[in-house]
Formats: C-alpha cells, structure tokens, sequence
C-alpha cells in the first residue's frame, strides 16, 4: 500500500475535514525547513504535505482508500487506461493521477495558510514571530516560504562627552535614507531625526538599535540602524571598565617627598582639594562616588582614582646633587 497517509498526519481514517486540517496545521509547522533544522525535517514536511493534499480531496482520498499509493500513481480508468479499475470513481471522469514527486510542499503551505502570518503563535530562540532567514532551497529543489532578506545593521559611532553620561542626555541623530515613493517602483532620498536617549553611565560599545530604519528596498527589509557609544577625550579624565574615573596627577620630585596639595575640578564642576604625602609612583588616592554613574544602578556612582606622575628633576647642578646626598638617607 505504500505510505501511510493517515500515519503520517496522526489521524485516524475516518477523520474529518477539520481534524485533517489541524493535524497538517501543527505539523507543517513543527517540520517547516525555515524553523526545523534537523536533517530530516524538509523530508517530513514533503511528506506531510503529500498526506494532506490527498486525504483532504474527497477524489484522491476515494482512490487512496481503496487502491493506496499505488493507485494515485498508477491511475485510473476503465478502458486502455493500464490502472486498476475503481467504480466508485466521480462520474464522468476517466482519468486520474497523482503523483507525489512533482508538487511542491511549499505551494500547500502557501495555499492553506494565505496571507495568514503561520508562525504568529510559535516560539523561535524565546521570541515570536517567523525566524531571520531569506529564501532558501530546501533538500528536494524548492524554494522555501520565508520572509525577505534584511541588510546588514548600518552602524554610527554616537560621540558622548563624560558630562553628559552624567546625567544622561536626549540626542537627535539625523540620517538620509531612501524610500518607497507611495504607489510607485521608485525611490527618494529623504532624512529623518531619531531621538536617542542616552543613560547614565552607559558604556562606550553599549548599541542603540532602530529596528528597520534603513533604505527601503521592493525585494528586501530595510535594515536597522545601530548607533554604538563611543567616548569623546576629554581634557582630565578617561574610564576604566568599571566606570571610575581616572585622573593623572603630575607633581615634582619635591613634592612627592615632602607633601602636596591641589585642586581638582570634577565634572559637575565642583573642586576639590587633594593633600597627598610621601607618594611613590604606585601611590593611588580614591575619591569615593566621583565616577560615573553605575549603568545597573545609575543612583549610585563609581570612584574617582587618582594617580601621580612624578616628574624627576634632569638638570640638578653639582651643588644641588651635593645637598641630596647629604639629606637623602642611602
């Protein structure tokens, strides 16, 4: 008898129009080429097809009932025809065939599910929706039902000055794009202002994504545009990965051996006043919740570290080096 139709689907042969075609629904799904990956599935999902597109046509299914695979291929007819002979055939037809390795399981798909979004109630990697992929070819020459293809991310670097990752801060980023003119196949330049906001403390790398935002194309998804922060210099301090700010401190021999103090503007503007003694060139004073803000916990900020620089003196008279060796211990 060949396959196993009802088999396959998981019905029962008096199964009727709605539950073949919830069987085929949730199969279908399950095997689809663009969301089963397993090596087997474009072979199932073929075979479902076949399954539905027989038990679902009262004709095919009549022949298949009585005759098996075998006598869809073989076809029927009373006279000349060289297939079995079947007297419940419809009246007035003489001929029939249907052979299951010249249709494509992707046009049953197409036709049963229409405009209907398929995958709407399924799950892919925690997410809803049909999975990124264009169309391919699946293991017996046909084309996959999948959504368009979508460009590749167009990035932009979004300069941020440590003031602003402060308090955070709104900025209007302006980009060309080209769009679909309505009713038409042609395009247009045209800009448009995306508004980021930008977090406190937000690291430098950290991506602001505009989903499909990009030059609008008939054949693919436009595709999303990413601005990643990027730090600006700035004239006193740079950051670490764990948001302290850093401050290098340059203060002479004399000062490193007997004391210093200075002051130090911070980014609110606010200053300072740092008295350090006996400093070597490993000494690190830490300013206590004068970093940035914390991007887990903007409430709270990181440190300030400061470090030193010691600058050694390069042109001590001879006199000048006679009074070190007498003062310094050796």
């Amino acid at each position: 008898m060949g396959k196993d139709y009802y088999k396959i689907l998981g019905v029962s042969k008096d199964a009727t129009e709605a539950e073949l075609k919830k069987a085929y629904r949730k199969l279908a799904l399950k095997y689809h080429p663009d969301k089963n990956k397993a090596e087997n599935a474009a072979e199932k999902f073929k075979e479902i097809a076949e399954a539905y597109e027989v038990l679902n046509d009262s004709n095919k299914r009549a022949v298949y009932d009585k005759y098996g695979e075998e006598g869809l291929k073989g076809g029927i007819g009373g006279s000349g025809g060289g297939g079995a002979e079947f007297s419940g055939f419809p009246a007035g037809a003489t001929s029939f065939t249907f052979d299951s390795s010249h249709f494509d399981p992707f046009d049953t798909f197409k036709n049963f599910f229409g405009d209907e979004d398929p995958f709407k109630d399924f799950m892919f990697g925690g997410k809803r929706g049909f999975p990124r992929s264009g169309q391919a070819m699946d293991d017996f020459g046909f084309t996959s039902l999948s959504r368009k293809q979508q460009d590749p991310p167009v990035e932009h670097q979004l300069p941020v000055t440590f003031e602003e990752l402060l308090t955070g801060v709104s900025k209007k980023m302006k980009i060309t794009r080209d769009v679909i003119v309505p009713g038409t196949n042609s395009k247009r330049s045209e800009p448009k202002i995306l508004e980021v906001n930008v977090k406190k403390g937000w690291k430098e790398g950290t991506r602001i994504t505009f989903p499909k935002e990009g030059n609008q194309s008939l054949n693919k998804t436009p595709a999303d545009i990413v601005f990643v922060i990027k730090d600006k210099p700035h004239s006193r301090f740079t950051r670490d990965k764990d948001n302290n700010l850093l401050y290098t401190a340059k203060i002479s021999l004399r000062d490193a051996l007997v004391g210093c103090h200075f002051s130090l503007k911070l980014l609110d503007d606010r200053v300072i006043n740092i008295e350090m003694k006996n400093v070597t060139p490993s000494t690190k004073k830490i300013v206590s919740g004068e970093g940035l803000p914390l991007p887990k916990n903007p409430n709270r900020r990181a440190d300030l570290i400061v470090s030193f620089d010691i600058q050694f003196p390069t042109n001590l008279s001879h006199h000048q080096m006679e009074i070190l060796k007498s003062t310094l211990p050796p």
